[in-house]
């Protein structure tokens, strides 16, 4: 009897321990409810982010801060679109006219998609020479912009307005009798030479702070500095440019004039 009774006893423990195992077993296999959430309740999915919001379309007249935006992104690539003072006027239009010709964008004044996904990826602009001294200035008479470059890289890049091709006629300095020609920039490597402060006039009209570099051809600010080729062979800058350009590049500085591809 007493063999019966221990062994009933043993019997009751292990059950009650096979029991309390068990128990153990499914309250670490359930998930512990989320903090904050009712038991039961899944938590949320965490929110998808709002895509970036396009830019919308610009033109001249265009005021607001994504006007200034455009400008301190231009003047950290080294376009100069002047005074960042959210206001698109011709010193930003001629800072945009110069970014699309390194990129290879067709230029125009109003902004869309495929400038500002340009402006995102610049591209460098694309030396005209093989002669690549580090302090030079290159000018692309296709595309009308010019590179001045600083310690080998780009330091200033701005557009400009070249020869028209137009034919014309006109006394040089010290002449009697009109000469013919073509508006024409010449092609070639050349370095700065003469220079004047403030305007200078000329046969063909005023000029403000030239720097000449091939005989009478200079580069200069001018009033007028349109997309196209309108000057007489000069290299017109637009004047905020021309105020401290002479300030950057000394005498005896490489330029190379081409029309690359």
């Amino acid at each position: 009897m007493r063999g019966r009774a221990s062994d009933v006893r043993k019997s009751a423990v292990l059950l009650i321990a096979a029991v309390v195992l068990t128990g153990c077993n499914i309250d670490s296999a359930a998930p512990a409810p989320s903090k904050g959430s009712p038991k039961g309740t899944p938590s949320k999915a965490p929110a998808t982010p709002k895509p970036s919001p396009t830019h919308r379309k610009l033109k001249p007249g265009a005021k607001g801060p994504d006007v200034k935006a455009l400008q301190r992104r231009l003047k950290e690539l080294h376009y100069d679109p002047g005074k960042a003072d959210g206001r698109y006027g011709p010193s930003t239009q001629t800072a945009v006219w110069a970014f699309q010709a390194v990129n290879r964008l067709k230029q125009k004044s109003t902004l869309s998609a495929s400038f500002w996904k340009a402006l995102d990826a610049p591209k460098e602009p694309r030396p005209v020479a093989k002669k690549r001294e580090k302090n030079r200035v290159d000018v692309d008479l296709k595309r009308q912009y010019l590179v001045l470059y600083r310690s080998g890289s780009p330091r200033l890049i701005t557009h400009v307005s070249s020869g028209s091709g137009e034919y014309y006629c006109a006394k040089d300095r010290g002449a009697t009798v009109a000469r013919c020609r073509y508006a024409t920039t010449g092609t070639g490597d050349f370095r700065t030479g003469r220079r004047a402060s403030g305007w200078e006039t000329s046969p063909l009209g005023q000029l403000y702070n030239p720097i000449y570099f091939n005989g009478g051809i200079a580069f200069h600010g001018a009033l007028d500095v349109p997309m196209n080729p309108a000057s007489h062979g000069c290299v017109r800058m637009p004047m905020h440019i021309a105020e401290y350009f002479p300030n950057l590049v000394g005498t005896g500085v490489p330029v190379h004039v081409r029309r690359p591809r």
